[in-house]
């Protein structure tokens, strides 16, 4: 095989030049070589111009070769522009397939260093293009990747699917925009508002199903841009909503469920059974001053909603949150923002154990911890700082009114004198403990602290 053959082989990219010689330097092998052509094509205006104006050698990095690095000395053509009027005087000639203006390797290198960016990123892309004999920093491969040109993109993907990512946290969001069905980026949009989603769905029809989230804004600028799209929750939400649904119903039968669970008994007979549970009031018969508010809100923004207002809207006329104003607008009737759901009365742990607490209070248990141990036996599956804090209000409707203990008056002895203080005995009777303790008497003993009396 000829020498000329063999380099075709290897070098394919190096048909249009004339190689006029291949040597080793160190660890780099290194080609000289040179353009034959006799004329170039102007790149601003397009003119082809004969007129040499200089020559000049350019180094491009290529692809390796049995583990050692290529570098070409490539001697190039300048050449005069023959229109007066063009930008460039002056112009270098680029050899198609292996040069481009401003390069610095070779378009098979840069391909190969795109390939990898577009694969790895930055750090792990330049250690494995070190590995290759063709190194790169990792700053190079994201500028390899940011010269890339945007796939143009004419119709929006069947289904598409819609989510916001931060720029920075707190400050600055987007959206990004991908195509389900194959898995890729298909846009990213500057922000996440309504009225730019809406106008990017307009530029690129085509979407039939749109994944999104729970956001508002998304939900209305998909409405207003591809109003015949369905709109479906993605994986995470649509479990998140089921949960929340459960959780509301449950808590709505929350005092029932618990009515099943009370023991009978105590089993040891030592306290007697709890009372039955006071059924909790049903959110229709509250006319509390929050269930009349939360009325009111919900009449007023269903009815905007009728009149074709969108939940911006609704909320700056009502001076209310977008998410407030979603959830009225979610909810069917006002008595389903009653429930447990932040709008309404939560119904306390231990409503259905009220009647029991009160009565074994009367009876004279005012001990925290032993009622929290009977309501324990009893079915009770809270904590006893709970029960502290709901018996603490019966000590004023339960019980006989029990005075504070009052404080004993300083009294300061006078000066050369020392004095103790002295308490009035008094029978250990009920009387006794439920009336304020005697105030504090000082007796006066005549002596000096200094010295013994004269």
């Amino acid at each position: 095989m000829l020498i000329k053959e063999l380099l075709g082989v290897l070098f394919p990219h190096l048909v249009g030049v004339c190689v006029e010689q291949v040597f080793r330097s160190g660890t780099t092998v290194r080609i000289q070589a040179r353009t034959s052509t006799v004329q170039a094509t102007c790149p601003a205006c397009g003119t082809l111009s004969q007129r040499v104006h200089s020559h000049y050698e350019r180094r491009l990095s290529d692809t390796a070769v049995g583990g050692q690095e290529v570098l070409i000395h490539l001697r190039v053509h300048r050449f005069f522009c023959r229109t007066s009027t063009c930008a460039k005087t002056t112009f270098a000639e680029q050899v198609p397939g292996l040069t481009v203006r401003y390069g610095r390797r070779s378009v098979r290198a840069a391909s190969a260093l795109q390939a990898i960016a577009l694969a790895l990123g930055g750090r792990a892309g330049a250690r494995l293009a070190g590995r290759l004999t063709a190194s790169a920093s990792r700053m190079t491969l994201i500028r390899l990747i940011r010269a890339l040109p945007d796939p143009a993109v004419e119709s929006g993907p069947r289904v598409l699917g819609v989510d916001d990512f931060a720029l920075r946290r707190g400050h600055s969001y987007g959206t990004i925009l991908i195509d389900i069905s194959a898995s890729t980026v298909v846009d990213v949009l500057a922000d996440r508002t309504a009225d730019t989603l809406a106008a990017w769905l307009r530029a690129h029809p085509g979407a039939e199903i749109v994944c999104r989230d729970r956001a508002g804004a998304y939900a209305e600028g998909i409405t207003r841009g591809a109003p015949h799209a369905t709109q479906v929750a993605d994986r995470w939400h649509l479990w998140r909503n089921l949960g929340e649904a459960v959780e509301r119903t449950v808590t709505r039968h929350r005092d029932h469920l618990k009515a099943l669970a009370i023991a009978p008994s105590l089993g040891t007979g030592t306290a007697p059974p709890a009372a039955p549970p006071v059924p909790p009031r049903s959110p229709a018969d509250r006319q509390d001053r929050i269930a009349t508010r939360t009325r009111e809100r919900h009449a007023a923004v269903h009815g905007l909603l009728e009149q074709g207002q969108g939940l911006r809207e609704i909320a700056r006329l009502l001076s209310l949150g977008r998410n407030t104003v979603r959830r009225f607008a979610r909810a069917a009737s006002p008595e389903d923002l009653l429930v447990h759901n932040g709008t309404g009365r939560r119904p306390k742990n231990l409503e259905s154990y009220d009647s029991y607490l009160r009565r074994r209070w009367t009876e004279g248990c005012t001990n925290a911890e032993l009622l929290y141990q009977e309501l324990g036996a009893l079915g009770y599956h809270g904590s006893s700082t709970t029960v502290r804090q709901y018996v603490r209000p019966c000590v004023t409707e339960c019980l006989p009114h029990r005075h504070p203990r009052g404080r004993p008056r300083s009294v300061r002895p006078p000066a050369g004198s020392c004095a103790i203080p002295l308490t009035s005995t008094s029978t250990n009777t009920a009387s006794s403990r439920n009336s304020p303790p005697p105030a504090l008497s000082w007796r006066r003993f005549g002596c000096t602290c200094a010295s013994s009396p004269r």
